[in-house]
C-alpha cells in the first residue's frame, strides 16, 4: 500500500487509536474489548465520560461503532482474554485491551495454552486473529505490578507474535498489520512513548511483522535497542560520534518474528554489538539476540557482546529508583566505548 506524505503529527496513543478505527471501518469483524474501553453507561444507554481504556486510545470508537463492537468488560483478565480467544476462533478479529503488561499473568492460561496452541493442535483448521494490547515500562512511577515489560516471556512462547513499536508511525502501521494477521499477537506499548509525537500518515498503511528498521547508519558498533530504548540509543550514538565512534542503531520492531538477518548483517559490518533492553537480564530478549549473533556472526565479532539491561529486580516505585532501574544513555555510552 502506498503511504502518502504528510506533515501531520500524532502521539503514539492517538496513532494506536486511529489504527483501530481504520481497521474497524475496513472490516466489520474487528471488535474492541476491555475494561472501560467504551466508558460508563449514562441515562438511556448513552455513554458519558468515555475513558477509552486506561490511556484514552479507544475514546473515539464507541460513538462510531456502538456497543456491539466496542465492548466494556468485567474486571477479569482471564475472562476478557478468554472471550477474545473464543471470538477469534469463531471468526471475529478482536482487539483486547489488557491494560498493563503485568496483568497478562492473570490470563496466562488463555494466552499460552489456548491462543498460542489452538491452531497447531487442530492442524491449522482454526485461525486465531487475536491482538492483545498492553502498556508497559518505566515512566509513571506506577510501581512493580504496573511497570514490567514481560515481552521476553511471550517471545519465548511458540504460536505467539510479539510487537514492540518505538514511534507513532510504527505503532499505527504495526497495529494495523497485527489486527489483520491470523495469529495471536501481544502488542506492547511503552508508557513513556504514549505522549511522544511524530509524523503519521492518514493512510491505513501496514508495516510487515519481522522487519527491523535501521534508525541510524554506522560503521563501528551495532546497537540493537527495544521500544523506548531506541531513543536512548540514538542519543548515546550522538554523544559517542563526537569522539569519533560511528554507531548503527537497529530497532527490531517485532521480537517474534525477529529480523535476525538485519542484525547479523550489521554486526558483520561493524564487528561489535550492544543490546539495550529494559528487562531483567536472565533469559531475556537481549540474551537471545546475543546468542543469535554469536551463532551466526561469531567470526565477525571483535569483542564480547555487551548487554545493557535493567537489573534482575522488580521495577521500583520511587521515581529516583525507577530512573536508575531503566538503562540510561550513560550506560549505553559506556558499553559502546568498552568495545572501541
Amino acid at each position: 500500500m502506498t503511504v502518502t506524505a504528510t506533515g501531520r503529527s500524532l502521539s503514539m496513543v492517538d496513532a494506536v487509536g486511529e489504527a483501530m478505527r481504520q481497521a474497524m471501518e475496513a472490516d466489520p469483524t474487528v471488535i474492541v474489548m476491555g475494561e472501560d474501553v467504551a466508558g460508563g453507561a449514562g441515562r438511556g444507554g448513552e455513554r458519558e465520560n468515555t475513558m477509552g481504556g486506561s490511556f484514552g486510545a479507544t475514546k473515539s470508537l464507541f460513538p462510531l461503532f456502538g456497543p456491539s463492537r466496542v465492548r466494556d468488560t468485567p474486571i477479569s483478565e482471564a475472562g476478557i482474554v478468554g472471550a477474545g480467544v473464543g471470538a477469534a476462533a469463531a471468526g471475529l478479529r478482536p482487539v483486547v485491551d489488557a491494560m498493563w503488561a503485568d496483568f497478562t499473568g492473570l490470563a496466562f492460561d488463555q494466552i499460552y495454552n489456548q491462543a498460542g496452541k489452538m491452531s497447531y493442535m487442530f492442524g491449522g483448521q482454526v485461525r486465531l486473529p487475536l491482538t492483545i494490547r498492553v502498556a508497559m515500562g518505566c515512566g509513571l512511577s506506577a510501581a512493580a505490578q504496573h511497570s514490567g515489560t514481560l515481552y521476553a516471556i511471550y517471545t519465548h512462547l511458540p504460536g505467539i507474535k510479539v510487537v514492540v513499536p518505538s514511534t507513532p508511525y510504527d505503532a499505527k502501521g504495526l497495529l494495523l498489520e497485527s489486527i489483520f494477521d491470523d495469529s495471536p499477537i501481544l502488542f506492547f506499548e511503552h508508557l513513556k512513548l504514549y505522549v511522544a509525537k511524530g509524523p503519521v500518515p492518514e493512510d491505513a498503511y501496514r508495516i510487515p511483522l519481522g522487519a527491523a528498521e535501521v534508525r541510524r547508519v554506522g560503521s563501528d558498533v551495532t546497537v540493537v535497542a527495544i521500544s523506548a530504548m531506541v531513543n536512548r540509543a540514538l542519543e548515546a550514538a550522538e554523544l559517542v560520534a563526537a569522539a569519533g565512534t560511528s554507531v548503527e542503531v537497529i530497532d527490531p520492531r517485532t521480537l517474534s518474528p525477529l529480523d535476525a538477518a538485519t542484525i547479523v548483517a550489521s554486526v558483520e559490518k561493524t564487528g561489535a554489538l550492544v543490546v539495550v533492553d529494559e528487562s531483567p537480564p536472565h533469559c531475556s530478549v537481549a540474551s537471545e539476540i546475543a546468542a543469535v549473533v554469536t551463532e551466526q556472526a561469531f567470526d565477525s565479532l571483535n569483542g564480547p557482546v555487551r548487554r545493557v539491561t535493567a537489573p534482575h529486580a522488580p521495577v521500583p516505585f520511587t521515581p529516583s529508583l525507577e530512573d536508575a532501574y531503566a538503562p540510561s544513555v550513560e550506560a549505553i555510552v559506556d558499553a559502546v566505548s568498552s568495545l572501541q
